[in-house]
């Protein structure tokens, strides 16, 4: 049975649209007699074609149109084949390339409006979201796990579990799966993902080894969260488990010191992650205590070039957090100079390319 394509369109008010291409060639513009007529006033009259391609695939043929046509926003010459859940904009005008639904639209004539100049193209659509979605139900995650060692002795003492896709149409780099996730409001989903992977495929790797595993700071105090951690804690009890808190939500001292409560509780020790990337947050250090403070590397990168003033800075927040009973961890060192710095500082754990770099899931 031949695929029928539809074209999809997302309203103002958020509510999606589609629009069945019954026949090909099929072609879109602002003029009555297109098959798609787009009350837009920067479609051109006759702006583009849809043909069946001598492949069997789609072909977008752009009709000299005044504010061009862009698929995955790169904007085309000429023609291109077009794939499921491609991306199309003709002008500013958005959809996504579907299957299997209808619709249709008619609207009245009106002229070019040209576009201005430095108008960035609408995004409600997410480039390979199908693939993204099957990443958060488990299809094609990966993992690996960092070295954290000893300040002096260079022992590895503990390991920060780290999350990756093994996916050809999505990014390695979780930076940039978190980019994604941000767009569909998918962030928690994707770091649980992650952190289920980690305990279920590094864990049994690194018996005997504290492991660090990231949580998502819109997940922090959900009630979901602290009831996936009871339940992981009776399953795997022999688990060193220590939860990386993110300095965006180190914001609210009594519910920082709930939960520092709630973790006691069940075993389970934290660490304050990226501390320094933005406020220091130093009421909330000394009313709950964390077990590590993970500097920032922003702070610790390059302190060997770093003025005297900088150094004071990082050395008294370093005392202070040895003074508040908490571990320092300097984060991203990657030169031994730097290293030397910060054990001259009071850093007690050091975590970087220098003492060790991610090692993927399959080499553990």
């Amino acid at each position: 049975m031949e695929r029928q394509w539809f074209l999809e369109s997302v309203a103002a008010d958020g509510s999606h649209m589609t629009y069945n291409i019954t026949h090909l060639p099929f072609c879109i513009g602002r003029d009555a007699d297109n098959d798609l007529v787009v009350a837009s006033r920067d479609l051109s009259r006759h702006h583009v074609a849809l043909t069946r391609d001598i492949s069997g695939r789609i072909r977008l043929t752009d009709l000299n149109s005044t504010n061009g046509s862009f698929v995955n926003r790169q904007r085309i010459e000429g023609s291109c084949l077009l794939d499921e859940n491609d991306i199309v904009h003709f002008g500013t005008t958005e959809f996504r390339m579907r299957v299997n639904l209808g619709g249709h639209l008619r609207i009245d004539d009106m002229r070019t409006m040209l576009m201005p100049q430095g108008l960035e193209l609408s995004a409600r659509f997410v480039r390979n979201e199908a693939e993204f979605l099957a990443l958060l139900e488990g299809h094609g995650v990966s993992g690996a796990a960092q070295p954290i060692v000893d300040a002096t002795t260079n022992r590895i003492v503990a390991y920060e579990l780290l999350g990756r896709a093994n996916h050809p149409l999505l990014p390695i780099s979780p930076i940039r799966l978190f980019e994604l996730a941000s767009a569909l409001d998918r962030e928690i989903d994707l770091s649980v993902a992650f952190r289920k992977f980690g305990i279920a495929a590094i864990a049994p790797r690194l018996q005997g080894f504290p492991l660090f595993a990231n949580t998502h700071p819109k997940e922090t105090f959900s009630e979901e969260f602290f009831d996936s951690l009871v339940s992981l804690r009776e399953q795997r009890p022999e688990l060193d488990l220590v939860i990386e808190i993110h300095e965006t939500a180190v914001t609210e001292s009594a519910r920082l010191v709930k939960l520092a409560g709630r973790f006691r509780d069940i075993g389970v020790r934290f660490a304050y992650d990226d501390f320094g990337a933005g406020q220091a947050r130093l009421s909330e250090l000394g009313d709950a205590p964390a077990h590590f403070v993970k500097f920032d590397m922003g702070l610790v990168h390059d302190i060997h070039l770093a003025g005297a003033r900088k150094r004071r800075v990082v050395g008294d927040l370093v005392k202070l957090v040895l003074d508040l009973g908490s571990v320092p961890l300097a984060e991203g060192i990657e030169q031994e100079v730097e290293a030397q710095i910060c054990r001259e500082m009071g850093f007690q754990l050091i975590q970087g390319f220098l003492t060790g770099r991610p090692i993927p899931v399959e080499n553990l």
